[in-house]
This record gives structure tokens, C-alpha cells and sequence, in this order.
């Protein structure tokens, strides 16, 4: 029952602080991982006890999955370029980096452990990079590249751990068969994802409620990491090949409910395991300190040494890429906008991945005696969290206003108008064909061509910014209309409510047309 309380404590505390960090224009997660770390220092407060091995695969998935569904292969297709850039060549810069450092400045670390060390700390954390960019209003550009490394870098960067811990438990590990590991994990884990993505899209096509599909959809994530774990091959690239799998086929016009249902599911199960991981991170590093015992101080420094590195060495691989970029080489939009280049080399906070990935190291290798370093490595991988999401997580607000990035809202907006425009389009001539087919009343039909012309035309307007008196009535009388509608809906909606909680009236009855009536607010709140 503990660690019930304590779990339930640091998620609800996390979900606070959440809303709180929107009030505050800081970053959740610093303010969440805060307050796990003030949550372990109360006196008299048990230790989790968790066992780190099950941490990952119990986490990580849904919140991949969570972030996959917002993308797609043709976002990654688009932007395949710095993604690798970042997601692959910089994981492993970083951890020969951390690695060389974490050698010379503890020489009682083994190499292969330090590689460990750089293997663990390489990665940012795709739910920090992810929570953080939301809400600072960057270009889309930037926040898709950013979304992609966090989703690509785990591939990698857990790969790479993998063969450093076999190395270190066995004792040798040959360059070719890390790379045909490498090979046969990638392969077989996109193998397993599109399998796992065909399967539930077969199983969510014989199934009607929308209920049992998003039960389906949640254990996707879990089946898909733990058959690929299970083959050694990668888990998390199984789960990401999956989620783009079931989203790019789940393509049904009519599938109204089913999509609203899966949206806000996922949105509120993302939101709750966010609070929950950074919690967990703040937490955990007061186990590990008490773990260290009397080396925390000269521990310390080391620790700061290492998140400097990681901090250091992805500024100048970014640097490197404005100046290739400028010759034509590599990342261009760099070499064009170098202002990008430094808020994206501010934006490499370390989080969950690299709390559970220390905490997962084995306690002893192949000859029974103890992994080499296990608790210096646990230790410096935490403070290297806490210091990143300090300095950089603190800071990137403030660094992104003062260099005066920020979206192009009237770029997106008129990009929004258009994909509003083709979808009226659409509608209009499907009701033409309906008409011409004998399938609607004529003056039904005539009703709703009307509707939807003034609508195309509002449209059309605001897309082309055109200024003419009738253009104007026309934006008018539409605006007027929806302001209208929307004044109906909510008359409508409180007297259902009144409804139900008045005797004699059935609530289930009620609910199906209150349903019907969200559904109709939801479609016009997002432009439907």
C-alpha cells in the first residue's frame, strides 16, 4: 500500500503541477522533477523499491506511442536529414564524448563502463523535448525535427547500451558484431512493428465500438516493445513502426466517435505518465545519493563535469551543422537560420530513458563480481537529468524570446484555411452528387449547397485576403451564423443538463443526444 500512496502522490502532485507550469510559463517538467526530488527528502519517506528492470518497458511504450501518433513516416520522410543528423550521428558523439570525459576525470571507471556512462547519457528525453516545445510556440519546422530526434534517438541510444552492458558483463565485444546487432535489431524490430500494427488494424476493423478499439489501441505499445524485447531486436523502433502502421491505416471517414474517443484518450494517458516519470526522476535521486553515501561530494563535481560535456558537445555539433549547412552540406536550413541551430542546440534535456536505463544496470557480470562503477554510473546519469532540465530547461523560454524565434501563425493559419477550404469543397460536391442521384430533397439539398457555398466563399476570402464590400457581408452574415449556432448549442446543452437531474426523465437517453450535441460543439470549435 506504500508504494500506492507514493505513486499516487507523485502523479496527482505531477498532474498539479502541470497546470500550474502553464500559469507559470515554465517548463513541467523541471517544476515535476522538483517536486519528486522535495517528495524523497521528507523524513521518514520509503524507498520505492521498484524494480528497475520493469521501469522501462512499463513507461516508455505509451509514451512513444503517444508521440508517434501525432507524427508520420512522411514527417520523418521530409525531414529524414537532421533527424539522423541528431537522432543517430549525435548519440553516438555524445557518448564517446561522456565516455572520454567520465575516463579521464574518474580513472577507477573501466572504459567500458564509461562507454555504458555515454550510452545512458546520450539521449534527450523525447517527453521533455516534446512537453517544453508545445507550449513555446516554435515554428513547426523545428517542433517536428525535435519530436522526430526524441522519437529516433532511443532507437539508437538503447541499442548502443545494450552492446556496452554485454561488453562489460562478458568482457569483449567485437566491432562487427555490434554492427550486425545493430542491423538485425533494426530490421527485426520494424518487422515486428508493421505486424503488430497490421494485426490491430484487422482486429479494430471487425470491432464497432469504439471502446473496445482504443482498449485494443492501449495495449499496442506493450505488444509490440515486448515481442521485440523479446527477440533482442529494438523495442522502442517496434513501437514507433506500429503506431505510424495503425495510424496511417486507420482511415475510416465515418469513424467520427472512434477518433474523438482515441484523441482524448491518449492525450490524457500522455499527460498523466509525463507527471508520473518526471516524479519518479526528482524521486529517485535521493535513493541513489544515500546509495553513494560519502562520495556524493566528490561525486558532485564529476557529475557537473559530465552534464557540461553533454551540454558542450551537442552546441558545437550543431555549430558544425550551420557551418556545413552554409556550404551546401548536411542540415541547409542551418546554415540559413543559425538562430534555429542554437535553440535546438539548447533543447537536449535528459529525462526518463536515462534515469531507468542507470537504474536497469545489472548488479553483477559473468564472474560473479560487481558491475564495475554501477553506482557512480546511477549517480552521475541523475545529477546529468537534474542539471539539464535546470539549465537548459529553465532557460530555453527566455533564450527562445530573446532570439525572436517564433511560428509563422499567419503562414499556419492561411495553411489551416486551405485545408479547410478543400475539405468544404469536398462536402459540397459530395451533396451535388447526392442530389443528382435522387438521394436528397431537392430543397434539402438547396439548403445545405447554400450553407456550404457561404461557408467556401468565408474561406476563400480569408485564404485570398480579399477587401470588398460583399465579401465583407459575406464574412459577416457567416460569422453572425456561427455565433448564432453556437448560442443554440449551449441553450440546448444546459437544459439537457437541467434535464438530467430532474426525476422522470431518462439520463441514458439524455447522454445520446447531449453526445450528439458535443460532438457538433467539437466540430466547430476545430473548424468542422
Amino acid at each position: 500500500m506504500e508504494l500506492v500512496a507514493i505513486l499516487f502522490a507523485l502523479t496527482v502532485g505531477g498532474l498539479l503541477l502541470t497546470a500550474a507550469a502553464e500559469w507559470m510559463r515554465v517548463p513541467a517538467p523541471v517544476l515535476i522533477c522538483l517536486y519528486g526530488l522535495a517528495l524523497g527528502l521528507v523524513p521518514g519517506m520509503p524507498a520505492l523499491q521498484l524494480n528497475p528492470e520493469h521501469l522501462l518497458p512499463v513507461l516508455l511504450p505509451p509514451l512513444l506511442w503517444a508521440a508517434a501518433r501525432k507524427y508520420s513516416w512522411r514527417h520523418f520522410a521530409a525531414n529524414w536529414r537532421p533527424i539522423i543528423f541528431l537522432a543517430v550521428v549525435l548519440v553516438f558523439v555524445t557518448a564517446a564524448a561522456v565516455a572520454l570525459v567520465a575516463a579521464t576525470i574518474s580513472p577507477v571507471l573501466p572504459v567500458t563502463a564509461a562507454i555504458v556512462l555515454g550510452a545512458i547519457c546520450a539521449p534527450p528525453d523525447a517527453a521533455a523535448v516534446s512537453a517544453i516545445a508545445d507550449r513555446l510556440g516554435l515554428p513547426r519546422r523545428l517542433v517536428t525535427i525535435l519530436e522526430g530526434e526524441g522519437l529516433f534517438n532511443d532507437v539508437t541510444a538503447l541499442t548502443l547500451y545494450n552492446v556496452a552492458v554485454l561488453g562489460v558483463v562478458t568482457g569483449s565485444v567485437s566491432a562487427i558484431w555490434s554492427a550486425g546487432l545493430f542491423a538485425y535489431s533494426a530490421a527485426a524490430a520494424v518487422a515486428i512493428g508493421l505486424g503488430v500494427g497490421w494485426i490491430l488494424v484487422k482486429l479494430g476493423s471487425l470491432v464497432d465500438d469504439s471502446r473496445v478499439v482504443t482498449a485494443l489501441g492501449l495495449t499496442g505499445p506493450y505488444i509490440a516493445y515486448l515481442l521485440a524485447d523479446g527477440v533482442k531486436a529494438s523495442g522502442v523502433l517496434a513501437v514507433i513502426c506500429a503506431a505510424f502502421y495503425l495510424v496511417a491505416r486507420s482511415n475510416d471517414p465515418e469513424d467520427y466517435e472512434g477518433r474523438l474517443v482515441q484523441g482524448s484518450v491518449w492525450e490524457v494517458l500522455e499527460t498523466a505518465l509525463n507527471a508520473l516519470t518526471f516524479a519518479l526522476v526528482g524521486m529517485e535521486l535521493v535513493d541513489i545519493i544515500q546509495a553513494v553515501g560519502d562520495g556524493v561530494d566528490e561525486l558532485l563535481w564529476k557529475a557537473l563535469a559530465v552534464a557540461g560535456a553533454v551540454i558542450a558537445v551537442r552546441a558545437l555539433w550543431l555549430g558544425l551543422a550551420i557551418v556545413l549547412g552554409r556550404t551546401g552540406i548536411g542540415w541547409k536550413q542551418l546554415g540559413e537560420h543559425p538562430r534555429l541551430a542554437v535553440v535546438t542546440a539548447w533543447a537536449g534535456m535528459r529525462g526518463v530513458v536515462t534515469i531507468v536505463t542507470a537504474l536497469a544496470l545489472p548488479e553483477t557480470i559473468a564472474d560473479g563480481s560487481p558491475f564495475p562503477g554501477r553506482e557512480q554510473i546511477q549517480f552521475l546519469s541523475v545529477v546529468v537529468v537534474i542539471a539539464t532540465l535546470l539549465a537548459q530547461g529553465l532557460t530555453l523560454p527566455g533564450l527562445i524570446a530573446f532570439l525572436g524565434v517564433k511560428a509563422d501563425t499567419d503562414k499556419e493559419t492561411e495553411a489551416v484555411r486551405g485545408i479547410m477550404a478543400e475539405a468544404g469543397k469536398a462536402a459540397t460536391r459530395r451533396l451535388r452528387q447526392l442530389r443528382s442521384e435522387g438521394e436528397v430533397d431537392d430543397e434539402v439539398a438547396a439548403r445545405m449547397e447554400q450553407w456550404y457555398d457561404r461557408r467556401a466563399e468565408k474561406i476563400a476570402a480569408l485564404v485570398e485576403d480579399r477587401e470588398d464590400p460583399e465579401t465583407e457581408r459575406i464574412v459577416e452574415r457567416f460569422d453572425a451564423m456561427q455565433r448564432i449556432e453556437g448560442e443554440m448549442i449551449a441553450a440546448s446543452t444546459a437544459r439537457l443538463l437541467q434535464m438530467r437531474s430532474s426525476p422522470g426523465h431518462d439520463p441514458a437517453l439524455i447522454d445520446r443526444v447531449l453526445a450528439a450535441l458535443d460532438h457538433r460543439a467539437v466540430g466547430r470549435s476545430r473548424g468542422a
